[in-house]
């Protein structure tokens, strides 16, 4: 059988669709495979602030970071159709010491009393994931809808296929490194907060964030392991709220618009970009493991994988 496609990118959340525009603007045939559509992908939900937020291995992570915050600022001239701003906000609680080398390169970020003061990206990810598929698109790649329960469906169409399946990878690999960290959202209508603000709590799993996206502000949030379930929870709703509350009064009366939740795809040992093989001998990249920052480290990580196509 003749190859339909140079490159199959398995998995179409923000890994898999800017890993695939990254080859297919290098000149490659690229098709993605996706199970759901973007914007019922995991990568949908996220909060997608720029910080690298739980994902290891830290020695590469600051590298693919950076590179990602540079392709962010160019984005965000265009906002309304890249999905892409820089907004001020506050990292409370945060000192410079405590952060990888990384943080030097961030521009005009202060430490204040309150934390890091910092400009950063932030991301409308339903509309930055209809971006990428244009952007793919555009570049000749195609995303199709298929569910998939191995890769040697993807090999007998291409000589290389590329997974960027997140938690997927658990059952396809198989990778028992693989975990779920659950993460639950609210969202409400925006009182007329313009700032983003985060504060990790150190002693419990919970994180106090809200991010002003158009037309709602996004609560947030928890990260607990192995808790797969894919409904909101009503208690943690309701102590989203009261922690965000804390911090800005006006949010207690702002109106509910809905909830979400995520399962945030964390590896022990994190990242995984290598090279495999494919039954019949041809080449399968990794590329996933991104936990709570795959937003983050997108681009870094697509041109890492794209540099092991070849």
């Amino acid at each position: 059988m003749a190859a339909e496609a140079d490159v199959i990118v398995v998995g179409g959340g923000v890994i898999g669709l800017t890993t695939a525009v990254t080859l297919a603007e290098r000149g490659l045939r690229v098709r993605v495979w996706s199970r759901d559509p973007a914007g019922a992908t995991t990568s949908a939900v996220a909060g997608a602030l720029w910080w690298p937020y739980r994902i290891e291995p830290a020695e590469r992570v600051g590298i693919w970071s950076l590179e990602t915050l540079a392709v962010y600022e160019e984005l965000a001239a265009a906002p309304e159709e890249t999905g892409v701003r820089l907004v001020p906000g506050l990292h409370g609680g945060e000192r410079f010491s405590a952060l990888g080398p990384w943080a030097a390169e961030l521009k005009d970020a202060v430490e204040v009393a309150e934390g890091l003061r910092v400009v950063l990206p932030l991301l409308d990810m339903p509309v930055h994931l209809a971006w990428l598929e244009r952007r793919l698109v555009a570049a000749g790649g195609a995303v199709e809808r298929r569910a998939v329960t191995g890769f040697a469906e993807a090999a007998e169409r291409s000589p290389v296929v590329v997974n960027c399946t997140g938690l997927g990878a658990r059952e396809l690999v198989p990778d028992p490194g693989m975990r779920a960290v659950r993460g639950q959202l609210v969202l409400v209508e925006n009182p007329g907060i313009e700032e983003w603000f985060t504060e990790a709590d150190p002693a419990s799993e919970a994180t106090t964030y809200f991010f002003p996206q158009p037309g709602r502000l996004v609560l947030g949030g928890t990260a607990r392991a192995d808790d797969e379930r894919p409904e909101p929870d009503a208690a943690v709703a309701r102590e989203i709220v009261a922690r965000c509350t804390r911090v800005r009064p006006e949010i207690a009366d702002a109106r509910v618009l809905g909830h979400r939740v995520g399962l945030r795809p964390v590896r022990e040992g994190g990242v995984r970009i290598e090279v495999g093989a494919l039954p019949g001998g041809g080449l399968l990249v990794h590329n996933y493991g991104h936990g709570g920052a795959g937003v983050t480290v997108a681009w870094g990580c697509a041109r890492a994988a794209a540099a092991l196509v070849g």
